[in-house]
């Protein structure tokens, strides 16, 4: 399969309730999409990037930028949905959904959701995910946690700490207070962080999208949930680079200064 065959789409709706504006939030002088969308191009696999946007203040910033960007319809209900408009314009044969609250994401980790759909036909879609390292992010339900079979797909994913280790006791849900802190580190080795980025055979995304939602993706506020009870796998890439989403004032300010801190390439004239 040629480069050529891989588009990555920025989804980048204009509201949210924790942060209003969102995508064009500065981050070291530059809307925050302008840093997703300079790490997606980064990816060796990707050959084209597009933000999907509901705003023309967002259009027009990444314009401003030499980006690439399209409108969409504000009333979709997802991400999914904004990508799957504009897929169904392409003639890519996968399209990856690079979150837009992503600014550090590695282009690395955009490839390695990627290279299972490249190696296996079989695949129609892929995700990612990274090693859990604090026992307050088990119990972060802003961190959604993703547990898998022995051949690397999706068995769940939840906001809650799964899985639950039995040792902590029976109906003790917060196993902090029963583990001592050797056994929680042991327990933490078990627990991964889902990325929240994804791969998917492009006829399959249109069909996906079109699927009615389910209980659990209802219950959990987790889309990708749509997919396993509709019975479909989704193949789970263990990547060693931590990802940050930017959800909240207080995940701004860090990625802020990490990013202000030098300790990452975004001071780079971007599209040079």
């Amino acid at each position: 399969m040629s480069k050529g065959n891989v588009v990555a789409i920025i989804p980048a709706r204009y509201t949210s309730t924790r942060l209003p504006g969102k995508p064009l939030v500065e981050i070291a002088r530059r809307p925050m999409v302008i840093h997703v969308y300079e790490r997606a191009q980064a990816a060796q696999s990707v050959s084209r990037v597009i933000v999907a946007t509901d705003d023309t203040r967002v259009l027009e910033a990444v314009q401003s930028y030499g980006g690439e960007a399209v409108m969409t319809s504000p009333e979709h209900r997802s991400g999914t949905d904004r990508l799957a408009e504009v897929a169904a314009s392409l003639s890519a044969e996968i399209i990856v959904n690079v979150q837009g609250d992503e600014p550090l994401i590695e282009p690395s980790t955009i490839d390695a959701a990627v290279a299972p759909l490249i190696e296996d036909p079989r695949i129609l879609m892929s995700t990612t995910r990274e090693p859990i390292e604090s026992v307050e992010d088990a119990f972060n339900p802003n961190v959604v946690k993703v547990v898998t079979d022995s051949e690397g797909f999706a068995l769940y994913f939840s906001r809650s700490p799964i899985p639950y280790p039995r040792t902590a006791g029976i109906g003790d849900i917060d196993w902090r207070k029963s583990l001592p802190e050797e056994l929680q580190q042991a327990a933490l080795k078990q627990y991964f962080k889902h990325t929240g980025m994804y791969a998917y055979r492009r006829q399959f995304l249109l069909k996906y999208a079109s699927l009615p939602s389910t209980p659990l993706e209802k219950l959990e506020a987790l889309e990708q949930l749509r997919a396993l009870e509709h019975g479909f796998r989704i193949k789970v890439v263990t990547v060693p680079h931590r990802s940050i989403g930017v959800d909240t004032p207080e995940d701004l300010e860090r990625v802020r200064r990490i990013i202000e801190g030098g300790a990452e390439s975004s001071a780079n004239k971007f599209l040079s």
